[in-house]
C-alpha cells in the first residue's frame, strides 16, 4: 500500500460492530457472511476477492488494485444518486 501513497503499517483489522454498520450508507463486507451485523434497509456488498496473507508483494498488487477499482465504483454510484426530492405539505 505504501507504493501507491497509502500508509497503513499501524492499522489493525477491525471487527464490523452494530453500530459501524447502523451508521454507514453502504456496508462492505469480504466473506463474512451471516457471522456480520445485519441492517434491515442498508445497502450490502460482499466483495469476493483473493485472501493476501501470507503472498508477497507482487501477488497482492492484483488484490489491493482491485479493491481500488471496486471503491472508485462505488464512490461514483454514491455520487450520481438523484438527491432526493422532499417536499413538506404545509
Amino acid at each position: 500500500m505504501a507504493e501507491v501513497g497509502i500508509e497503513i503499517s499501524h492499522q489493525k483489522p477491525t471487527i464490523l460492530t452494530l453500530e459501524s454498520v447502523q451508521a454507514s450508507d453502504v456496508v462492505i463486507t469480504m466473506g463474512c457472511g451471516d457471522a456480520c451485523p445485519y441492517c434491515a434497509g442498508k445497502r450490502y456488498e460482499d466483495w469476493k476477492l483473493e485472501d493476501p496473507a501470507g503472498k508477497g508483494v507482487a501477488e497482492v498488487r492484483p488484490v489491493r488494485d482491485e479493491i481500488r477499482t471496486r471503491i472508485e465504483e462505488l464512490i461514483g454510484s454514491l455520487l450520481s444518486r438523484e438527491p432526493l426530492d422532499i417536499r413538506v405539505q404545509g
